[in-house]
């Protein structure tokens, strides 16, 4: 008998501790729309559709973009474009992120950029549209902006 009170004991211990544990977890964050869609404007480099994917951990935050309408103009090689998204908050001024992420792609391939890194605060409201895209590919700098608002609408940060 004593050892049953000992198992029933130790088991209300375990689930007292599960439940203090997931209560004083932090609470995920996140950023809402994960995804985005844009319109993008690279001058002579190209233009079309782009999705912008956002992420968030605490202030720290990443964005990627692909686009299958901006292509590489020639082949790259893995993590070769030093790029710099830069979007405007509706607070007023604005949010960079920047990296060197991108894989290796052939000449004709869909751009991809990032993850690239950034800071945010909580309640941050950030839109591509007023900002823009710099890629420097071999020195040769490309600035891409977006012709209209992002849908569904800005990235929103916890």
């Amino acid at each position: 008998m004593r050892r049953k009170r000992i198992a029933a004991g130790a088991a209300l211990v375990t689930g007292a501790l599960a439940v203090t544990g997931l209560a004083l977890a932090p609470a995920a964050l996140a950023v809402a729309p994960g995804t985005a869609t844009i319109t993008a404007d690279c001058g002579s480099f190209g233009g079309g559709e782009a999705t912008l994917t956002a992420t968030q951990n605490g202030t720290a935050a990443t964005l990627t973009l692909n686009s299958s309408a901006i292509t590489a103009p020639i082949a790259l090689g893995e993590d070769s474009i030093t790029s710099t998204l830069t979007l405007v908050k509706a607070s007023g001024g604005t949010t960079s992120f920047t990296g060197t992420e991108n894989p290796a792609m052939a000449a004709g391939d869909p751009v991809q950029v990032g993850p690239l890194s950034g800071t945010v605060a909580s309640g941050d409201s950030l839109e591509a549209f007023g900002g823009s895209l710099q890629m420097t590919v071999f020195g040769i700098t490309i600035t891409c902006t977006a012709t209209g608002p992002q849908s569904p609408g800005p990235f929103v940060f916890d």
